[in-house]
């Protein structure tokens, strides 16, 4: 592309790090880290490292209008007491029926089980209310899934809750600010493209990483203490 910038981040994990130094003021919380998987997951682990903290996944999954699954009205977010959030305005404008949104929601609750099993197997969610929740991904474009996921957060009682991406467009944080408590973003650059163009290396997270990153912050959590932040 034309006039693209130049990489702000050699690869997730690196921006990982770099988020993990300014999230240090967290660490004596031991918080919760949630990643928005696939690619949120190397992010996340490496601030989950670097704090002490449990690692986990948010899932989002979005719910369809009738006869238009491609446009959204809510989503369903994950979580030890999973949520439904609804785009009131769109809800209003295309009046889904409360039994379709029940359907819609058992429907998209029984992907997120079958994904969380794949990627954890029989490990349930671990319980936000009344603990610091870092909700973490690899950036935001138009920020629809990275708000929606704050809000259903928010309604499991977290004491704090913090939103953490490497990279995200200068007018999205005021809206991605309004959903939590505080937004952690390394860089909102101008002109924004899109979030793969600020990393060298933005090549697809795979299923395998993700199981095994969260395999590997499962065996060390509870033994290791914090890695020492540079």
């Amino acid at each position: 592309m034309a006039g693209a910038p130049e990489p702000l981040f050699n690869d997730r994990r690196a921006a990982g790090r770099r988020l993990a130094a300014v999230l240090a003021r967290f660490r004596d919380a031991r918080p919760l880290v949630l990643a928005l998987p696939r690619g949120g997951v190397p992010v996340a682990y490496e601030v989950a490292r670097a704090l002490g903290a449990d690692l986990d996944l948010l899932m989002v999954r979005k719910i369809g209008a009738p006869g238009h699954e491609e446009v959204g009205i809510g989503a369903v977010i994950d979580g030890a007491d999973p949520q439904l959030v609804l785009n009131e305005e769109a809800v209003r404008a295309l009046a889904p029926t409360p039994e379709y949104l029940r359907a819609e929601m058992r429907r998209q609750l029984a992907e997120i089980e079958r994904r969380r099993r794949v990627y954890l197997g029989d490990r349930s969610p671990r319980p936000m209310t009344g603990r610091t929740v870092i909700v973490v991904d690899d950036g935001v474009a138009t920020g629809g899934t990275v708000v929606a996921a704050p809000r259903g957060v928010r309604k499991n009682e977290p004491d704090r809750l913090v939103l953490a991406v490497p990279v995200a467009p200068r007018e999205t944080v005021p809206m991605l600010r309004a959903a939590c408590d505080e937004v952690v973003c390394l860089a909102t650059p101008e002109p924004f493209y899109a979030v793969g163009l600020h990393y060298a290396d933005f090549e697809q997270t795979s299923d395998e990483e993700v199981v095994s990153l969260l395999e590997q912050a499962a065996a060390t959590h509870d033994a290791a203490e914090p890695v020492p932040l540079k």
